[in-house]
């Protein structure tokens, strides 16, 4: 009786006090030399207004089979009122007579603790619209809850015992590399944002960004805190940060052609404006820029032909380079040489598609980077991604802007496509008003 962790008093059939634990004397300040051997509650342990309510529970807990529960008020040793949450048992002897009854009991605000922590532990587990995965010392989950099951693409019980980096493809290191520092160090002050990607049968597992929030995890029953493992809390915010990263985007670019315009309208020489504004371009958005333009833009030879069958025809249009960012070091773009010699595109080139459909044209090396891939189109070595850009101005087709990328960024996208065009547009209104000497 002395070790149980809830406190316990017996009454015999007589009603007198017959065992008192440590834990009620903890309770209620009575010792058990104190308390048994008293005849019922009253006066003592409870007040004479409370006695007649708890004695009617007790003898109902003796004629009654099970246990019964009830909140009670009763009396510390100092007078003060302590509520209690009992549960009440009939003794019964050989034969089955009642003997008597005992009853443990506890702080009622201890056990509302409790029961409010067991109810929220199942809510999270079951309900909860965020990720919830329990993971012990050696960093593999313990307990994983519904929504971070689905999210990862397992069971809840696929996932138990597990490395992390078996369901995730990617993100995995910096994951485990946070469980790692909150078991060391305790739990962090604010959330996390992770990118990381889920495996997944078929082709590149996409990215998603979860935000996340690691508490530590320690035993109330040591003596001193012993980690037993790390609580992850995370939710999918992959949708708002795209959309933050977005617009973030559009405002820098926005900025961008609103400083290149502030800085081409003080420059004296057209051709001069049209290098500003590529040199603003490629900030935050290609490694190199090319400027291509045709001799005389009216002549019918610089326009694509159509065969009679409908096709275009596949022969390359002249093309002279005008202006180029350095290829080594940064710097402004320079104006090319004025030698008027075409630059020797192939077939096929993606300047040449973009020259005859009047439009973008977006090009990639791949994953597996073929080597001389940039020199066979004529563009600066490291280049994997490109981006051709027709230049258009006064209904006439001036020649192509292309944009070029190393393997450190992403390749270029319909939105990328989208701000070229606006940035081909004003260098080809800066070339047009230049005139033929521009090229």
């Amino acid at each position: 009786m002395d070790g149980m962790d809830a406190a316990l008093v017996a009454f015999g059939a007589d009603g007198a006090v017959t065992h008192w634990n440590h834990e009620a004397e903890r309770v209620l300040g009575w010792t058990a030399e104190e308390a048994v051997g008293r005849r019922g509650l009253a006066g003592w342990a409870a007040r004479e207004a409370d006695a007649d309510a708890i004695e009617a529970a007790l003898t109902a807990a003796m004629r009654s089979p099970g246990r019964q529960v009830h909140e009670f008020a009763l009396l510390t040793k100092d007078g003060r009122r302590v509520l209690v949450r009992t549960q009440s048992s009939a003794v019964r002897g050989p034969g089955g007579r009642v003997t008597g009854v005992y009853c443990a009991f506890g702080e009622a605000q201890a056990q509302i603790d409790l029961e409010r922590s067991i109810a929220l532990s199942e809510a999270l587990f079951e309900d909860a619209s965020w990720g919830v995965v329990l993971v012990d010392a050696d960093l593999r989950p313990a307990l994983v809850n519904a929504h971070a099951a689905r999210t990862l693409g397992v069971g809840r019980t696929a996932l138990l015992g597990r490395p992390l980096g078996d369901v995730l493809a990617q993100g995995g290191e910096e994951v485990e590399a946070a469980l790692q520092h909150v078991l060391g160090e305790g739990t962090p002050p604010a959330v996390a944002e992770m990118w990381v990607a889920p495996r997944s049968e078929g082709g590149e597992p996409p990215r998603r960004c979860w935000r996340s929030g690691f508490v530590r995890l320690a035993s109330p029953l040591a003596e001193e805190p012993v980690p037993l493992g790390v609580a992850w809390l995370f939710q999918d915010v992959t949708d708002a940060k795209r959309a933050e990263q977005e617009n973030s985007l559009l405002r820098f670019r926005s900025h961008q052609l609103h400083r290149a315009g502030r800085a081409a309208a003080e420059c004296q020489d057209p051709a001069e404006a049209a290098a500003v504004h590529l040199d603003f371009a490629l900030a935050g958005f290609a490694d190199h820029g090319l400027v291509d333009l045709v001799p005389t833009p009216a002549a019918p030879d610089g326009e694509a032909a159509w065969d009679a069958d409908g096709g275009v025809d596949t022969r390359v249009p002249r093309l002279v380079r005008a202006l180029a960012s350095p290829a080594g070091s940064p710097g402004p773009s320079e104006a090319a040489p004025a030698t008027g010699l075409p630059v020797a595109y192939a077939p096929g080139h993606p300047a040449a598609q973009a020259y005859e459909r009047r439009g973008s044209v977006r090009t990639s090396a791949g994953p597996a980077v073929a080597e001389g891939w940039a020199a066979a189109r004529k563009w600066p070595d490291g280049t994997v991604h490109g981006l051709c850009v027709v230049l258009r101005s006064r209904g006439r087709t001036l020649g192509v802007a292309t944009f070029l990328r190393a393997p450190s960024r992403r390749p270029f996208d319909r939105v990328d496509a989208a701000y070229a065009e606006e940035v081909a547009g004003r260098i080809a209104a800066a070339l047009d008003l230049a005139g033929p000497g521009a090229a």
